[in-house]
């Protein structure tokens, strides 16, 4: 499954970059994330609640934050297994200046399997993009308080 959208925001490429990268705002905007558990080399372990349709399933996997070209782009490769199946996918992140601030750029591609591949890609590609909407639209937020932010 492939996955684009853009999201837009009020704030320098560098703000947002490290705001993407920084562990604390992804566990807090990713709807169902736990804490992220620093592996070292920029992995990190974590636990998602996820429905898709009737099913609910909790997952547990790696985050990992690959060619990071500050304040660019990065990759994004993330993996999990539950007792609902698996999913691994890897999302490249272009941050680029845009009017009045920044534009990210989201390219991924996603592999499902098990149970909760069943549902369709349809619905599942609905709730990719529902669940991206919502950790950008948080990441906005964060980002214009200023103060959820701290130093990557």
């Amino acid at each position: 499954m492939e996955f684009a959208n853009k999201y837009e925001f009020e704030a320098t490429v560098e703000q947002v970059f490290d705001a993407m990268i920084n562990p604390d705002v992804i566990a807090s905007c990713l709807p169902g994330c736990e804490p992220l558990e620093h592996l070292g080399d920029n992995r990190y372990k974590t636990t998602l609640t996820l429905g898709v349709g009737a099913i609910q399933g909790r997952f547990q996997g790696t985050v990992e934050l690959c060619d990071l070209d500050r304040p660019k782009s990065f990759i994004l490769k993330v993996e999990g297994r539950g007792n609902t199946g698996f999913a691994k996918g890897e999302g490249n992140m272009q941050i680029q200046e845009s009017d009045p601030g920044s534009l990210v750029i989201v390219l991924a591609q996603v592999q499902v399997g098990g149970p909760i591949a069943r549902v369709g890609q349809r619905l599942l590609l609905g709730v990719a993009h529902m669940m991206a909407g919502k950790f950008f639209e948080c990441l906005g937020k964060k980002i214009a308080s200023g103060s959820d932010v701290p130093d990557p």
